[in-house]
């Protein structure tokens, strides 16, 4: 089991105390809490996000998840996404274990913890096993229980891995697949927007799944992103 030395004494996933405070200095858009409150309702089992560079996707679910361990909804926030960054990357020739060979690939979720937190309770929360980061690679034969699950860079996920993902979703969980259909650095197998076009129905809906889209104008990172996304998003003349 997954522990910490904090003031002398072993802290063990089970004895975790969430009296962590969570920012309010970030001023969300209406859609950005309209996502949020969505996936904070009971009802709600799972969510396909669609949107561009910084539109705040990963940054609303790293929120959403720390509400829903803070009020314990939920035991756990899973992290997933593939190691594929551009056809020539491979997680195999990076050196150490498992965790290590990840750690560059949940940065983006860290920095996120790091930023609705005070310094030390992110690294806190995966040191008791409360945030834990997994490739895709390894996610067959998993079963996501009581677990808020965030499966990031989607667009980077083909069919195949999207359903393994999705048929490890277990009982009292829920799960935010975030992706940009934009963007994919798999050369066209990108899974991601045949699912999100799947699942967009009222038939889904009914089942506690539902799709839900940022665009151009939800992007929090600056305004020059703003404007080379929509740039980008034109055709050319």
């Amino acid at each position: 089991m997954s522990k910490r030395q904090l003031d002398g004494k072993i802290l063990h996933k089970n004895e975790f105390e969430f009296n962590f405070e969570i920012s309010k200095q970030f001023k969300l858009k209406d859609s950005h809490k309209s996502f949020v409150e969505l996936g904070f309702t009971k009802d709600t089992n799972m969510m396909f996000v669609d949107g561009p560079a910084g539109s705040a996707k990963t940054f609303c679910a790293a929120y959403l998840g720390l509400h829903l361990l803070k009020s314990h909804r939920v035991e756990e926030m899973v992290y997933i996404r593939s190691i594929i960054e551009s056809a020539s990357k491979s997680m195999g020739s990076l050196p150490g274990e498992i965790d290590d060979k990840f750690y560059p690939w949940s940065i983006p979720l860290k920095e996120k913890l790091d930023e609705l937190l005070v310094p030390g309770v992110s690294t806190m929360l995966f040191d008791t096993g409360h945030v834990r980061a997994i490739p895709v690679n390894y996610v067959r034969g998993l079963t996501f229980m009581n677990s808020f699950v965030i499966v990031d860079e989607a667009q980077n996920l083909t069919h195949s891995e999207l359903v393994t993902i999705m048929t490890r979703f277990g009982t009292d969980s829920k799960m935010v697949i975030i992706g940009d259909t934009r963007q994919s650095d798999i050369n066209g197998k990108s899974g991601f927007s045949k699912m999100y076009n799947t699942f967009n129905d009222t038939e889904s809906e009914e089942h506690g799944i539902y799709t839900f889209r940022f665009t151009e104008q939800d992007i929090m990172r600056s305004e020059l992103l703003k404007f080379i996304v929509s740039k980008i998003a034109k055709p050319n003349k």
